[in-house]
């Protein structure tokens, strides 16, 4: 890319026209005639080339000062590379694994098993971020504590299956969890995702008292519910083993999971089918953005030694032909 480190010095080719107007006015006034009966006195066609070059020579000569003013303003040519520097964030996913994720209102599947394709689809989208995985139901246990190996944590999110804690849904507890295993993060941005289908019932820790602690460390909280308005499917098995489903009332406690993600900074979603799951992830990955700087170096060429060269090179060829064979017209 050309580039010129020195722009001012372009304004001395104002002395370009001052230096032809004063030629100009020295001619005139030192112009001197001489008559001839007839311009056939004079063989002109061979001294026409000659006599272009004397007449012309200061002009001639002007041609090394535009090569000098150039070379004052310092011609470059760069070449220019980026290079990015990414800062991730951290973000804990808690995903809840109570009975009630066994329900079939997402359908082909439960609501777990939708929950880990799309929580592994969001995983695949982030590059730079730290990702953690806390499963809860009556209780929280730390499946996964924040790291970049992805293909770990995939591991972790596959064999993460309903039954693996005792039932209930423990809020409050999944919550502080999350919060112990993020808060001493020095990440800039530091989020927790938690994911649940039901209302809390278990645990010695309050949802609300637990937000407090989150907000305290500045970790935002986005707080999802799963599950269709009302009644949902929800598999059950009858003495001989054969599955059936019945139909059972849909209990997400909006309002606690609202109250949670507006005291963090966070903000609260209900997902009602996989589709509306997706779309959820997706908001989250454009507005949690990994924070990238990017510094631009330069490889610089300078150019301006080539101008002084020509520019002397012409000057002097000038000189010397005009104290030799341009002196005078034979």
């Amino acid at each position: 890319m050309p580039h010129f480190d020195n722009i001012p010095a372009f304004l001395l080719f104002l002395l370009i026209p001052i230096l032809i107007m004063w030629k100009k006015f020295g001619d005139r006034k030192g112009k001197r005639y001489i008559n001839y009966s007839s311009a056939k006195l004079l063989n002109t066609s061979k001294k026409e080339i000659r006599s272009f070059f004397i007449r012309n020579l200061f002009y001639i000569k002007l041609i090394p000062l535009v090569f000098f003013i150039i070379a004052l303003a310092r011609p470059q040519f760069l070449e220019y590379y980026d290079i990015e520097n990414k800062k991730g964030i951290d973000i804990l996913l808690a995903l809840d694994i109570s009975g009630s994720m066994a329900s079939l209102d997402f359908k082909p599947k439960n609501r777990l098993e939708i929950a880990k394709d799309v929580i592994k689809d969001f995983i695949s989208k982030r590059e730079t971020d730290r990702i953690g995985l806390v499963a809860f139901a009556g209780a929280a246990v730390t499946k996964s504590p924040l790291t970049l190996d992805y293909e770990m944590l995939d591991f972790f999110l596959k064999s993460t299956a309903l039954g693996d804690l005792e039932d209930g849904t423990a809020l409050g507890m999944a919550l502080a969890t999350s919060v112990n295993r993020i808060k001493h993060s020095k990440s800039r941005t530091k989020l927790i995702i938690l994911l649940t289908d039901g209302v809390n019932n278990r645990g010695e820790i309050d949802p609300k008292d637990a937000a407090v602690i989150a907000h305290n460390f500045g970790i935002k909280v986005y707080t999802i519910g799963v599950g269709k308005r009302g009644k949902a499917p929800f598999p059950v098995k009858d003495a001989f083993g054969r599955e059936s489903q019945i139909m059972v009332d849909v209990e997400i406690d909006e309002k606690v999971l609202r109250e949670i993600a507006n005291k963090t900074g966070g903000l609260y979603f209900r997902a009602t089918d996989k589709d509306s799951l997706n779309n959820i992830f997706t908001e989250i990955n454009k507005w949690e953005k990994t924070e990238i700087s990017t510094k631009r170096f330069y490889n610089v060429h300078e150019l301006y030694p080539w101008f002084i060269f020509s520019g002397l090179i012409l000057l002097f060829a000038s000189e010397f032909s005009k104290r030799s064979f341009f002196s005078t017209i034979p």
